[in-house]
Protein backbone atom coordinates (compact mmCIF):
# COMPACT_ATOMS: atom_id res chain seq x y z
CA UNK A 1 0.00 0.00 0.00
CA UNK A 2 2.78 2.34 0.57
CA UNK A 3 4.22 1.82 -2.23
CA UNK A 4 1.22 2.61 -4.27
CA UNK A 5 0.85 5.70 -2.41
CA UNK A 6 4.20 6.92 -2.97
CA UNK A 7 3.93 5.57 -6.79
CA UNK A 8 0.43 7.62 -6.66
CA UNK A 9 2.58 10.84 -5.64
CA UNK A 10 5.09 10.49 -7.94
CA UNK A 11 2.90 10.59 -10.96
CA UNK A 12 0.67 13.44 -9.92
CA UNK A 13 3.90 15.49 -9.27
CA UNK A 14 4.86 15.10 -12.97
CA UNK A 15 1.24 15.51 -14.33
CA UNK A 16 1.31 18.58 -12.12
CA UNK A 17 4.78 19.67 -13.13
CA UNK A 18 3.66 18.54 -17.22
CA UNK A 19 1.12 21.38 -16.89
CA UNK A 20 3.23 23.79 -15.70
CA UNK A 21 5.10 23.58 -19.11
CA UNK A 22 2.06 23.34 -21.24
CA UNK A 23 1.51 26.76 -22.66
CA UNK A 24 3.82 28.67 -25.05
CA UNK A 25 3.62 26.79 -27.36
CA UNK A 26 -0.20 26.94 -27.91
CA UNK A 27 0.55 30.61 -28.47
CA UNK A 28 2.95 30.00 -31.11
CA UNK A 29 0.86 27.40 -32.92
CA UNK A 30 -1.94 30.40 -33.20
CA UNK A 31 0.73 31.11 -36.70
CA UNK A 32 0.03 28.23 -38.25
CA UNK A 33 -3.69 28.51 -38.03
CA UNK A 34 -3.99 32.28 -38.78
CA UNK A 35 -6.52 33.62 -41.77
CA UNK A 36 -3.64 33.30 -44.11
CA UNK A 37 -3.59 29.78 -43.98
CA UNK A 38 -7.52 29.36 -44.46
CA UNK A 39 -7.75 30.05 -48.29
CA UNK A 40 -4.92 27.62 -49.17
CA UNK A 41 -6.45 25.03 -47.28
CA UNK A 42 -10.00 25.42 -48.72
CA UNK A 43 -8.56 26.32 -52.17
CA UNK A 44 -6.62 22.52 -52.08
CA UNK A 45 -9.63 20.36 -51.03
CA UNK A 46 -11.95 22.00 -53.72
CA UNK A 47 -9.79 21.87 -56.13
CA UNK A 48 -8.38 18.23 -55.90
CA UNK A 49 -10.31 16.36 -52.97
CA UNK A 50 -7.74 14.60 -50.26
CA UNK A 51 -4.60 14.57 -52.69
CA UNK A 52 -2.65 16.80 -50.70
CA UNK A 53 -3.26 15.92 -47.55
CA UNK A 54 0.14 14.35 -47.49
CA UNK A 55 1.57 18.12 -47.72
CA UNK A 56 -0.20 19.15 -44.59
CA UNK A 57 0.71 16.28 -42.88
CA UNK A 58 4.88 16.53 -43.71
CA UNK A 59 3.96 20.44 -42.95
CA UNK A 60 3.20 20.14 -39.52
CA UNK A 61 6.11 17.65 -38.71
CA UNK A 62 8.69 20.31 -39.86
CA UNK A 63 6.54 22.97 -37.64
CA UNK A 64 7.14 20.49 -34.48
CA UNK A 65 10.60 20.41 -35.22
CA UNK A 66 11.37 24.26 -36.16
CA UNK A 67 9.25 25.20 -32.85
CA UNK A 68 11.02 23.05 -30.46
CA UNK A 69 14.14 24.77 -31.43
CA UNK A 70 13.09 27.73 -30.68
CA UNK A 71 11.05 26.80 -27.33
CA UNK A 72 14.78 24.59 -26.43
CA UNK A 73 17.09 27.93 -26.66
CA UNK A 74 14.72 29.43 -24.57
CA UNK A 75 14.66 27.21 -22.11
CA UNK A 76 18.13 26.24 -22.07
CA UNK A 77 20.13 29.68 -22.59
CA UNK A 78 17.54 32.24 -20.84
CA UNK A 79 17.22 33.99 -23.99
CA UNK A 80 15.30 34.77 -26.84
CA UNK A 81 16.86 34.37 -30.62
CA UNK A 82 16.74 37.98 -31.02
CA UNK A 83 18.88 38.56 -27.93
CA UNK A 84 21.22 36.00 -28.83
CA UNK A 85 21.49 37.53 -32.70
CA UNK A 86 22.44 40.74 -31.14
CA UNK A 87 25.06 39.61 -29.02
CA UNK A 88 26.89 39.03 -32.54
CA UNK A 89 26.09 41.63 -34.51
CA UNK A 90 27.76 45.13 -34.45
CA UNK A 91 25.21 47.75 -33.80
CA UNK A 92 24.56 48.44 -37.59
CA UNK A 93 23.63 45.29 -38.56
CA UNK A 94 21.71 44.64 -35.94
CA UNK A 95 19.59 47.64 -37.05
CA UNK A 96 19.69 46.68 -39.92
CA UNK A 97 18.16 43.17 -39.09
CA UNK A 98 15.85 44.11 -36.89
CA UNK A 99 14.26 46.70 -39.60
CA UNK A 100 13.80 43.60 -41.95
CA UNK A 101 12.01 41.62 -39.02
CA UNK A 102 9.92 44.61 -38.13
CA UNK A 103 9.06 44.82 -41.68
CA UNK A 104 7.89 41.23 -41.70
CA UNK A 105 5.98 41.05 -38.39
CA UNK A 106 4.04 44.26 -39.93
CA UNK A 107 3.71 42.11 -43.21
CA UNK A 108 2.53 39.35 -40.56
CA UNK A 109 0.20 41.87 -38.95
CA UNK A 110 -1.36 43.06 -41.96
CA UNK A 111 -2.51 39.98 -43.00
CA UNK A 112 -3.69 39.02 -39.43
CA UNK A 113 -6.43 42.34 -39.17
CA UNK A 114 -7.36 41.78 -42.67
CA UNK A 115 -8.40 38.40 -41.87
CA UNK A 116 -10.73 39.77 -38.82
CA UNK A 117 -12.21 42.56 -40.28
CA UNK A 118 -13.14 39.57 -43.18
CA UNK A 119 -14.88 38.19 -40.49
CA UNK A 120 -16.33 40.96 -39.11
CA UNK A 121 -17.81 41.63 -42.19
CA UNK A 122 -19.04 38.45 -43.33
CA UNK A 123 -20.76 38.08 -39.67
CA UNK A 124 -22.23 41.59 -39.07
CA UNK A 125 -21.41 43.30 -42.40
CA UNK A 126 -19.41 45.84 -41.11
CA UNK A 127 -17.30 47.81 -43.36
CA UNK A 128 -13.83 46.45 -43.78
CA UNK A 129 -11.63 49.83 -42.42
CA UNK A 130 -14.01 49.96 -39.34
CA UNK A 131 -13.50 45.96 -38.73
CA UNK A 132 -9.49 46.56 -38.51
CA UNK A 133 -10.45 49.13 -36.26
CA UNK A 134 -12.50 46.56 -34.15
CA UNK A 135 -9.76 43.62 -34.42
CA UNK A 136 -7.40 46.33 -33.24
CA UNK A 137 -9.11 47.20 -29.92
CA UNK A 138 -9.77 43.84 -29.48
CA UNK A 139 -6.41 42.88 -29.70
CA UNK A 140 -4.89 45.47 -27.78
CA UNK A 141 -7.33 44.13 -24.98
CA UNK A 142 -6.42 40.82 -25.28
CA UNK A 143 -2.22 42.55 -24.69
CA UNK A 144 -3.24 44.79 -21.82
CA UNK A 145 -3.20 41.49 -19.56
CA UNK A 146 0.42 40.44 -20.58
CA UNK A 147 3.18 41.43 -18.19
CA UNK A 148 5.55 38.99 -16.68
CA UNK A 149 3.02 38.94 -13.46
CA UNK A 150 0.36 37.47 -15.56
CA UNK A 151 1.99 35.08 -18.75
CA UNK A 152 0.03 32.60 -17.74
CA UNK A 153 -3.25 34.74 -18.52
CA UNK A 154 -2.24 35.61 -21.80
CA UNK A 155 -1.54 31.67 -22.84
CA UNK A 156 -5.05 31.03 -21.41
CA UNK A 157 -6.72 33.79 -22.99
CA UNK A 158 -5.19 32.54 -26.87
CA UNK A 159 -6.12 29.07 -25.95
CA UNK A 160 -9.37 30.42 -25.20
CA UNK A 161 -9.58 31.74 -28.60
CA UNK A 162 -7.58 28.65 -30.24
CA UNK A 163 -10.63 26.99 -28.85
CA UNK A 164 -12.95 29.14 -31.06
CA UNK A 165 -10.78 28.51 -33.69
CA UNK A 166 -10.57 24.87 -34.00
CA UNK A 167 -14.07 24.54 -32.96
CA UNK A 168 -15.59 27.57 -35.97
CA UNK A 169 -13.14 25.67 -38.70
CA UNK A 170 -14.01 22.06 -37.89
CA UNK A 171 -17.70 22.40 -36.97
CA UNK A 172 -18.71 21.80 -40.56
CA UNK A 173 -17.35 18.17 -40.57
CA UNK A 174 -20.01 17.08 -38.33
CA UNK A 175 -22.31 17.70 -40.81
CA UNK A 176 -20.41 16.09 -43.93
CA UNK A 177 -17.95 13.62 -42.42
CA UNK A 178 -15.16 13.24 -45.38
CA UNK A 179 -14.50 9.78 -46.83
CA UNK A 180 -11.99 7.48 -44.09
CA UNK A 181 -10.72 6.19 -47.24
CA UNK A 182 -9.97 9.22 -49.24
CA UNK A 183 -8.22 10.70 -46.10
CA UNK A 184 -5.68 8.06 -45.94
CA UNK A 185 -5.70 7.66 -49.68
CA UNK A 186 -4.28 11.22 -49.26
CA UNK A 187 -1.54 10.40 -47.09
CA UNK A 188 0.25 8.81 -50.43
CA UNK A 189 2.73 11.92 -51.77
CA UNK A 190 1.56 12.02 -55.15
CA UNK A 191 0.46 14.78 -57.83
CA UNK A 192 -1.81 15.80 -60.71
CA UNK A 193 -1.13 18.12 -62.55
CA UNK A 194 1.53 21.23 -62.50
CA UNK A 195 -1.39 23.43 -60.76
CA UNK A 196 -1.13 20.60 -57.75
CA UNK A 197 2.70 21.13 -57.29
CA UNK A 198 2.05 24.81 -57.28
CA UNK A 199 -0.28 24.56 -54.42
CA UNK A 200 1.43 21.69 -52.39
CA UNK A 201 4.29 24.02 -52.69
CA UNK A 202 2.21 27.20 -51.42
CA UNK A 203 0.69 25.08 -48.23
CA UNK A 204 4.46 23.61 -47.50
CA UNK A 205 6.35 26.91 -47.77
CA UNK A 206 4.49 28.81 -45.86
CA UNK A 207 4.91 26.36 -42.80
CA UNK A 208 7.09 28.52 -41.22
CA UNK A 209 6.33 31.53 -39.90
CA UNK A 210 9.51 34.07 -39.03
CA UNK A 211 7.84 35.57 -35.74
CA UNK A 212 6.60 32.48 -34.88
CA UNK A 213 10.20 31.61 -34.37
CA UNK A 214 11.26 34.41 -32.54
CA UNK A 215 8.27 34.85 -30.03
CA UNK A 216 8.76 31.36 -28.59
CA UNK A 217 11.81 31.46 -27.77
CA UNK A 218 10.68 34.52 -25.61
CA UNK A 219 7.21 32.72 -24.40
CA UNK A 220 9.38 29.51 -23.40
CA UNK A 221 12.11 31.93 -21.32
CA UNK A 222 9.61 34.09 -20.12
CA UNK A 223 7.86 31.24 -18.38
CA UNK A 224 11.26 28.92 -17.42
CA UNK A 225 13.57 31.09 -17.04
CA UNK A 226 12.28 34.98 -16.13
CA UNK A 227 15.53 35.06 -13.55
CA UNK A 228 17.85 34.24 -16.82
CA UNK A 229 20.93 34.99 -14.64
CA UNK A 230 19.80 32.55 -12.21
CA UNK A 231 21.81 29.24 -12.20
CA UNK A 232 19.73 26.35 -13.53
CA UNK A 233 20.63 22.50 -13.18
CA UNK A 234 21.03 20.65 -16.19
CA UNK A 235 18.99 18.40 -14.82
CA UNK A 236 16.11 20.76 -13.94
CA UNK A 237 16.25 22.00 -18.14
CA UNK A 238 16.11 18.35 -19.36
CA UNK A 239 12.43 18.39 -17.18
CA UNK A 240 11.76 21.33 -18.55
CA UNK A 241 12.84 19.82 -21.87
CA UNK A 242 10.56 16.99 -21.52
CA UNK A 243 7.55 19.12 -21.07
CA UNK A 244 8.49 21.57 -23.81
CA UNK A 245 8.23 18.66 -26.33
CA UNK A 246 5.22 17.69 -25.15
CA UNK A 247 3.71 21.33 -25.51
CA UNK A 248 5.06 21.53 -28.74
CA UNK A 249 3.40 17.92 -29.92
CA UNK A 250 -0.21 18.90 -28.73
CA UNK A 251 -0.07 22.19 -29.67
CA UNK A 252 1.15 21.98 -32.92
CA UNK A 253 -0.44 18.94 -33.30
CA UNK A 254 -4.06 20.84 -32.82
CA UNK A 255 -2.55 23.45 -35.22
CA UNK A 256 -2.28 20.61 -37.88
CA UNK A 257 -5.94 18.93 -37.22
CA UNK A 258 -7.54 22.44 -37.71
CA UNK A 259 -5.66 22.39 -40.84
CA UNK A 260 -6.39 18.91 -42.56
CA UNK A 261 -9.95 19.21 -41.02
CA UNK A 262 -9.96 22.35 -43.62
CA UNK A 263 -9.06 20.89 -45.94
CA UNK A 264 -11.03 17.77 -45.14
CA UNK A 265 -14.25 19.79 -45.24
CA UNK A 266 -13.76 21.65 -48.70
CA UNK A 267 -12.82 17.90 -50.09
CA UNK A 268 -16.15 16.66 -48.60
CA UNK A 269 -18.29 19.53 -49.65
CA UNK A 270 -17.03 21.83 -51.96
CA UNK A 271 -15.65 19.70 -54.73
CA UNK A 272 -15.58 21.81 -57.92
CA UNK A 273 -16.72 25.01 -56.14
CA UNK A 274 -15.59 28.16 -57.78
CA UNK A 275 -14.35 31.14 -55.97
CA UNK A 276 -12.56 29.25 -53.23
CA UNK A 277 -9.20 31.48 -53.76
CA UNK A 278 -10.21 33.89 -51.70
CA UNK A 279 -12.03 34.16 -47.79
CA UNK A 280 -15.03 35.81 -48.76
CA UNK A 281 -15.62 32.75 -51.59
CA UNK A 282 -15.20 29.86 -49.26
CA UNK A 283 -17.37 30.88 -46.51
CA UNK A 284 -20.01 31.64 -49.39
CA UNK A 285 -19.14 28.16 -50.83
CA UNK A 286 -19.35 26.62 -47.58
CA UNK A 287 -23.15 28.46 -46.18
CA UNK A 288 -23.99 27.26 -49.24
CA UNK A 289 -23.40 23.54 -49.10
CA UNK A 290 -23.60 23.08 -44.89
CA UNK A 291 -26.39 25.66 -44.25
CA UNK A 292 -25.84 29.35 -42.92
CA UNK A 293 -25.04 28.09 -39.44
CA UNK A 294 -22.03 26.51 -40.20
CA UNK A 295 -21.22 29.30 -42.30
CA UNK A 296 -21.48 31.34 -39.40
CA UNK A 297 -19.85 29.32 -37.37
CA UNK A 298 -16.59 28.97 -39.55
CA UNK A 299 -16.51 33.07 -39.89
CA UNK A 300 -16.51 32.94 -35.59
CA UNK A 301 -13.67 30.97 -36.21
CA UNK A 302 -12.27 32.96 -38.27
CA UNK A 303 -12.19 36.15 -36.11
CA UNK A 304 -11.17 33.98 -33.18
CA UNK A 305 -8.24 33.39 -35.71
CA UNK A 306 -7.26 37.15 -36.68
CA UNK A 307 -8.17 38.05 -32.84
CA UNK A 308 -5.60 35.41 -31.52
CA UNK A 309 -2.76 35.82 -34.09
CA UNK A 310 -2.58 39.45 -34.78
CA UNK A 311 -2.19 39.73 -30.70
CA UNK A 312 0.66 37.01 -30.65
CA UNK A 313 1.97 38.95 -33.52
CA UNK A 314 2.40 42.18 -31.57
CA UNK A 315 4.12 40.51 -29.05
CA UNK A 316 6.09 39.22 -31.65
CA UNK A 317 7.21 42.65 -32.34
CA UNK A 318 7.86 43.65 -28.91
CA UNK A 319 10.43 40.54 -28.40
CA UNK A 320 12.76 41.14 -31.73
CA UNK A 321 12.46 45.37 -30.90
CA UNK A 322 13.37 44.40 -26.99
CA UNK A 323 16.00 41.49 -28.15
CA UNK A 324 18.14 43.40 -31.14
CA UNK A 325 17.53 47.17 -29.87
CA UNK A 326 17.18 46.79 -26.24
CA UNK A 327 14.18 48.81 -26.08
CA UNK A 328 10.95 48.10 -25.11
CA UNK A 329 7.88 50.00 -25.64
CA UNK A 330 4.34 49.64 -24.29
CA UNK A 331 2.33 46.19 -26.28
CA UNK A 332 -0.51 48.45 -26.40
CA UNK A 333 1.33 51.32 -28.28
CA UNK A 334 3.02 48.79 -30.59
CA UNK A 335 -0.64 47.66 -31.20
CA UNK A 336 -1.89 50.83 -32.15
CA UNK A 337 0.96 51.60 -34.92
CA UNK A 338 1.15 48.46 -36.41
CA UNK A 339 -2.72 48.75 -36.74
CA UNK A 340 -2.22 52.02 -39.00
CA UNK A 341 -1.15 50.18 -42.46
CA UNK A 342 -4.23 47.51 -42.41
CA UNK A 343 -6.99 50.25 -41.51
CA UNK A 344 -5.42 52.65 -44.62
CA UNK A 345 -4.79 49.44 -47.31
CA UNK A 346 -8.66 48.84 -46.70
CA UNK A 347 -9.46 52.25 -46.28
CA UNK A 348 -7.80 53.08 -49.90
CA UNK A 349 -10.03 50.03 -51.13
CA UNK A 350 -7.71 47.25 -51.74
CA UNK A 351 -8.39 44.20 -52.25
CA UNK A 352 -8.44 42.22 -48.95
CA UNK A 353 -6.92 39.11 -51.04
CA UNK A 354 -4.48 40.82 -52.63
CA UNK A 355 -3.44 42.05 -49.98
CA UNK A 356 -3.26 38.76 -47.98
CA UNK A 357 -0.80 37.73 -51.14
CA UNK A 358 1.69 40.22 -50.99
CA UNK A 359 1.39 40.06 -47.21
CA UNK A 360 2.56 36.78 -47.73
CA UNK A 361 5.45 37.37 -50.21
CA UNK A 362 6.86 40.10 -47.86
CA UNK A 363 7.04 37.45 -45.44
CA UNK A 364 9.00 35.03 -47.38
CA UNK A 365 11.99 37.46 -47.85
CA UNK A 366 12.24 37.29 -43.76
CA UNK A 367 12.19 33.27 -43.22
CA UNK A 368 15.77 32.72 -43.88
CA UNK A 369 16.79 35.36 -41.69
CA UNK A 370 15.31 33.77 -38.45
CA UNK A 371 15.53 29.74 -39.51
CA UNK A 372 19.36 29.75 -40.39
CA UNK A 373 20.11 31.22 -37.52
CA UNK A 374 17.92 29.22 -35.31
CA UNK A 375 19.45 26.14 -35.94
CA UNK A 376 23.14 27.37 -36.42
CA UNK A 377 22.76 28.83 -32.80
CA UNK A 378 21.22 25.69 -31.47
CA UNK A 379 24.35 23.34 -32.80
CA UNK A 380 26.62 25.71 -31.36
CA UNK A 381 28.00 24.15 -28.28
CA UNK A 382 29.43 27.39 -26.88
CA UNK A 383 25.60 28.40 -26.60
CA UNK A 384 23.89 25.71 -25.47
CA UNK A 385 26.39 23.45 -23.80
CA UNK A 386 25.97 19.63 -23.63
CA UNK A 387 22.36 20.57 -25.01
CA UNK A 388 23.27 20.63 -28.64
CA UNK A 389 21.21 18.98 -31.16
CA UNK A 390 21.99 15.32 -31.78
CA UNK A 391 23.27 14.32 -35.65
CA UNK A 392 19.82 13.28 -36.42
CA UNK A 393 17.61 16.20 -35.59
CA UNK A 394 20.95 18.26 -37.17
CA UNK A 395 19.86 16.97 -40.59
CA UNK A 396 16.40 16.98 -39.95
CA UNK A 397 16.28 20.68 -38.86
CA UNK A 398 18.43 21.78 -42.10
CA UNK A 399 16.22 19.54 -44.80
CA UNK A 400 13.55 21.39 -43.00
CA UNK A 401 14.86 24.62 -43.61
CA UNK A 402 16.32 23.74 -46.81
CA UNK A 403 12.71 22.73 -48.21
CA UNK A 404 11.21 25.68 -46.45
CA UNK A 405 13.07 28.20 -48.25
CA UNK A 406 13.40 26.71 -51.58
CA UNK A 407 9.71 26.81 -51.36
CA UNK A 408 9.27 30.41 -50.49
CA UNK A 409 11.92 31.31 -52.97
CA UNK A 410 10.04 29.69 -55.95
CA UNK A 411 6.73 30.80 -54.98
CA UNK A 412 8.08 34.72 -54.49
CA UNK A 413 9.79 34.22 -58.17
CA UNK A 414 6.33 32.80 -59.65
CA UNK A 415 4.50 35.47 -57.81
CA UNK A 416 6.93 38.30 -59.08
CA UNK A 417 7.45 36.82 -62.04
CA UNK A 418 5.31 38.44 -65.53
CA UNK A 419 3.24 35.78 -66.57
CA UNK A 420 4.43 33.84 -69.36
Amino acid sequence: MANRTAKSRRRATRSALLLGVLGPAFVASVAYVDPGNVAANLTAGARYGYLLVWVLVVANLMAMLIQYLSAKLGVVTGHTLPELLAQRFRPGIRRLYWAQAEIVALATDLAEVVGGALALHLLFRIPLPLGAVIVGVLSMAILAIQDFRTQQRFELAIVGLLVVITVGFLAGLAVSPPSASGALGGLLPRFDGPDSVLLAASMLGATVMPHAIYVHSALSRDRHRSDRDAEVSDSAVRRLLRGTRVDVVVALGVAGVVNIGMLLLAASTLAGSEGTDSIEGAHAAIGAALGPVVGIVFAGGLLASGLASTAVGSYAGATIMEGLLERRIPLVLRRVITLIPSVVILALGVDPTWALVVSQVVLSFGIPFALVPLIRISTAKAVVGDFTLRMPLVIASWVSAGLVIVLNLTLLWLTVAPAG
